[in-house]
């Protein structure tokens, strides 16, 4: 490493605005209709969004989330008045009960020594579909206002290295065609191990107070906690005033008084936007 800080920053829904096109127009008509959800679709969506997007879920694999939304459907009232029950996934469940690997390669295993699992043959065929869908679907998305200045600056005093769960070479596409990768030093994708062991493999150069992450999940904060990093949030939904705010923050950072009472504001008032309950339950 180069310089004397290290930030490593999330990119879907933090520095680029695709967790929206990628939850409502990819993952979640696949779950609708690979998962027979047709007949309350309407609260099959809410579930979804719920689950990924707008409360303390936000974030979590896709199998989890799927699990999370058919758990939230399940029980809201209207699904019930209609009779109808969503799939319980007991196979899946026992699967990661079990420690099977979170990713398709892992299912697959597991199908190829149980070949009479339709269960798990349609996740499989469902991720897989998302996959077609967001490579169909999600291009030409720019970063959030204020990413590209912000980084700019930044990149004067820090390596910048992406820690994110995506694919690397998809996000190396991403970052460059977007003319944003000279300005960081690495690229970790998922290839590279969850966040929070990237993060234990490149802290090592750097003083404690003198490592941030920048992501738009709970996982995100608690992959730099369990680190001994510090974390600034991406608001959902309000990406371009937490990007637009990120200079405070940032030279807090820099001059290592970002630790204690700046950062525990703004992760109070990121956490007052991802509820742990479904409005309708509230």
């Amino acid at each position: 490493m180069k310089k004397k800080f290290l930030v490593c920053i999330d990119s879907d829904g933090c520095a680029f605005d695709t967790m929206e096109i990628k939850h409502k127009e990819c993952f979640c008509p696949a779950y609708i209709n690979y998962f027979g959800l047709q007949p309350v679709s309407k609260y099959a969506r809410d579930a979804w969004d719920f689950a990924n997007l707008y409360s303390s879920y936000r974030g979590i694999h896709r199998l989890l989330s799927l699990l999370k939304s058919l758990e939230v459907l399940a029980e809201r009232k209207e699904v019930i008045e209609r009779e109808f029950t969503p799939p319980k996934m007991e196979e899946l469940r026992s699967y990661i009960a079990q420690g099977g690997a979170l990713s398709n390669s892992g299912l697959e295993a597991y199908l190829a020594e149980h070949p009479e699992s339709e269960e798990i043959r349609n996740v499989i065929a469902w991720s897989v579909n998302v996959n077609d869908r967001v490579a169909e679907m999600v291009h030409g998305v720019p970063p959030f206002p204020h990413v590209r200045e912000s980084l700019e600056e930044l990149s004067k005093y820090a390596d910048i290295v992406i820690v994110s769960a995506t694919q690397q070479l998809a996000l190396e596409r991403e970052w460059s065609e977007n003319k944003l990768i000279h300005l960081i030093h690495a690229v970790k994708g998922q290839e590279s191990g969850n966040k929070k062991e990237i993060i234990a493999s490149l802290k090592g150069d750097y003083e404690p107070d003198h490592v941030l992450m920048i992501g738009d999940a709970p996982g995100d904060m608690k992959a730099a906690h369990d680190n001994g990093a510090l974390f600034y949030p991406i608001c959902p939904d309000k990406e371009a005033e937490s990007w637009a705010s990120f200079g405070e923050s940032m030279q807090a950072f820099l001059n290592g008084t970002y630790r204690g009472e700046l950062e525990a504001k703004n992760i109070a008032y990121f956490e007052t936007l991802l509820p742990t309950e479904p409005k309708w339950k509230q």
